[in-house]
């Protein structure tokens, strides 16, 4: 998909940078959206946990069907649609029966075509098709993978993401993901054909500050400039981040800023990672 650069007519458009995509211009399924409270970064009492959020425009959240329980049933694509919860774009598909559903739109799926979500072994693996991972050949490129079967896609749902399937052995398929872990899941958790669309998300720009404001992100202010009181890196006659005193790569209540391993070492699931993402072999035992 193209890139669209404006023309510099007013400040924004002079850096505004966009993906160029023919969306239909449509409110959403009104049977498919639900109201969500945002908490805006505050917890039960009121107070900020969670800093620079709040504000930003309405929205409502699109549900969308991440099982794609509905198998041997033919669904054509209604629409693609703008989705302001996530990068990704949705498709709306019109099964034959009459139920209309939103699934995350593939890389290559048009307006028209045709998806299935099936159990049994098919010949032409198209995109948008969704199947058992024993089911799928090795080497293909995959998204909205379960990590257990029957809960739903939890892996490679942002824009732009594909999964590699490696190979299957007995009940486990090996996945090679987009950091470049390895990792095995169960081989009757589900996933569908090809790879999220809108892949040039990534190198959009959004041209000003106000556009982050819409999207409910409040400045943020650097924790050097701030005073003592405010931050451990905070104080100073001038900026002091060269040798003007320790420099305390943390939030101000102590947690490490860089470098620091958020995956807890006792998580179930560890011992399911074969390579990580560094490089690094898994011990196991």
């Amino acid at each position: 998909m193209a890139l669209k650069q404006y023309r510099p007519l007013t400040p924004t458009q002079r850096y505004r940078i966009q993906n160029k995509v023919e969306l239909d211009k449509k409110d959403p399924e009104p049977k498919l959206v639900k109201s969500v409270h945002y908490a805006k970064g505050r917890n039960c009492y009121g107070r900020i946990t969670s800093r620079r959020r709040g504000g930003g425009h309405k929205r409502l959240y699109r549900i969308i069907d991440f099982k794609r329980d509905k198998f041997e049933i033919p669904a054509k694509v209604q629409a693609l649609e703008y989705d302001p919860n996530r990068s990704a774009f949705l498709a709306l598909l019109a099964y034959a029966d009459g139920e209309k559903r939103y699934i995350l739109a593939p890389e290559g799926l048009k307006k028209g075509d045709t998806v299935v979500s099936t159990n049994k072994p098919v010949e032409d693996f198209t995109v948008g098709l969704s199947l058992p991972l024993a089911l799928i050949p090795p080497s293909t490129m995959i998204h909205a993978v379960e990590m257990l079967a029957g809960r739903g896609a939890q892996i490679a749902r942002g824009a732009g993401a594909g999964v590699q399937l490696v190979s299957i052995e007995g009940d486990k398929a090996t996945l090679k993901m987009p950091s470049g872990e390895i990792r095995l899941v169960p081989a009757n958790g589900r996933a569908t054909i090809g790879v999220v669309g809108n892949g040039d998300h990534q190198n959009e720009k959004i041209g000003k500050a106000g556009r982050n404001r819409w999207k409910g992100m409040r400045p943020r202010v650097r924790g050097m400039v701030m005073n003592p009181i405010d931050h451990p890196n905070g104080g100073g006659e001038a900026r002091s981040k060269g040798g003007g005193g320790w420099q305390q790569l943390t939030s101000p209540w102590g947690q490490l800023a860089k470098g620091f391993p958020t995956r807890k070492k006792a998580k179930t699931t560890n011992s399911m990672i074969i390579l990580r993402r560094n490089g690094k072999k898994v011990k196991k035992g």
